[in-house]
């Protein structure tokens, strides 16, 4: 499941943190960024536990209303949401019952937050067509309901962001790719594997646990080398008024290109330009791309990088001033740093 831009996200965040806490010792730092991708497999496990709390408390719900409707006289609420045939497989997961039986914090912790995201499900269109009797009764459709919540009310809900972030800090970046996750094991689950169902692996390969170990020893071992290229390469520019976020992505990134000679350049400049617009300004992610182009052609020139580069434009484009230093840290009340998305003035 952890993936490279999971992995790209986190050894940002650590080596900012390594230089701002002062801990100059990376086998510390290293432990703490393996750490750190653990708890973003903790929360793949724990959204889809969700799923189970939430069926659960809706079971609650009409067990109350069917005892009072047998005591009036009246027609009991139908059980067609409480008996979806997904969340029943959900509840029975093996793995996923296996991760919530060795947590401390369990999603029963957070019962009344559970009840009204309950009640803001039961109140949507999606759950009223489905309750409805037009709409059709397989494993599919009950499958596909939950893929249908998910992302109308879970992916994108920021009470549930602030929920999750009181239980782990770490979580706190994490949810947007992780929530890709759980609706892709939705997705692949089969009535046929029961309780058996395999979710995602927390490790796709052995290669991926390398190529984070790997990138974040040489982004912090060879900082005095990469800081001089940045240096070289900024000459004609502002480089004294660089936030020193860009200086760690900037750093991260050449340290990729330099050590992975089968990842292209653009892809690599790609991804750390948007990891700038998420973690400093609009602003950085222009100066950053301009940055990391002449350092690539620089090492391609000088012979320091053999990798393939787009020839320059004819008319090369002006690069923008480097963007006003931005404070890049927040402290919580627990004294734990933690990096948060910059905003201009």
């Amino acid at each position: 499941m952890i993936n490279r831009e999971i992995i790209r996200t986190k050894i940002v965040q650590l080596t900012y943190a390594y230089y701002q806490n002062g801990n100059k010792n990376i086998d510390s730092a290293e432990k703490e960024l393996f750490f750190s991708l653990s708890k973003a497999y903790d929360l793949y496990n724990y959204l889809l536990a969700l799923i189970v709390a939430i069926t659960k408390e809706a079971r609650r719900r009409n067990e109350v209303l069917t005892a009072r409707a047998q005591r009036e006289g009246t027609e009991p609420p139908s059980q067609k949401f409480t008996l979806n045939r997904f969340a029943l497989q959900l509840e029975e997961n093996k793995q996923l019952n296996e991760f919530v039986s060795t947590l401390k914090h369990t999603w029963s912790d957070d019962q009344e937050y559970v009840a009204k995201l309950y009640e803001l499900i039961e109140s949507s269109e999606v759950y009223q067509d489905y309750m409805s009797d037009n709409f059709a009764d397989t494993y599919d459709d009950d499958r596909e309901l939950w893929r249908k919540i998910y992302r109308t009310i879970i992916q994108s809900n920021p009470e549930l962001d602030a929920v999750l972030e009181e239980i782990s800090l770490y979580w706190n970046d994490d949810k947007e790719v992780v929530d890709t996750f759980v609706l892709k094991t939705i997705k692949r689950f089969n009535e046929q594997n029961g309780p058996k169902q395999e979710l995602l692996p927390e490790w796709d390969s052995d290669e991926e646990k390398e190529f984070a170990r790997k990138l974040f020893r040489a982004a912090i071992l060879n900082a005095d080398e990469y800081q001089r290229y940045m240096s070289e390469a900024s000459r004609n520019w502002d480089f004294s008024r660089l936030a020193y976020m860009d200086v760690v992505i900037m750093q991260i990134a050449i340290a990729e290109m330099v050590t992975f000679p089968n990842i292209p350049i653009s892809v690599t400049i790609n991804e750390f330009v948007d990891l700038a617009k998420l973690y400093s300004t609009q602003k950085s992610g222009g100066y950053i791309n301009g940055m990391l182009d002449a350092i690539a052609r620089h090492l391609i020139d000088t012979g320091k990088l053999t990798k393939y580069i787009d020839p320059k434009p004819e008319k090369p484009t002006k690069i923008p001033k480097a963007p006003k230093v931005m404070k890049a840290v927040k402290i919580n009340p627990s004294g734990r740093k933690r990096i948060v998305r910059n905003r201009e003035d």
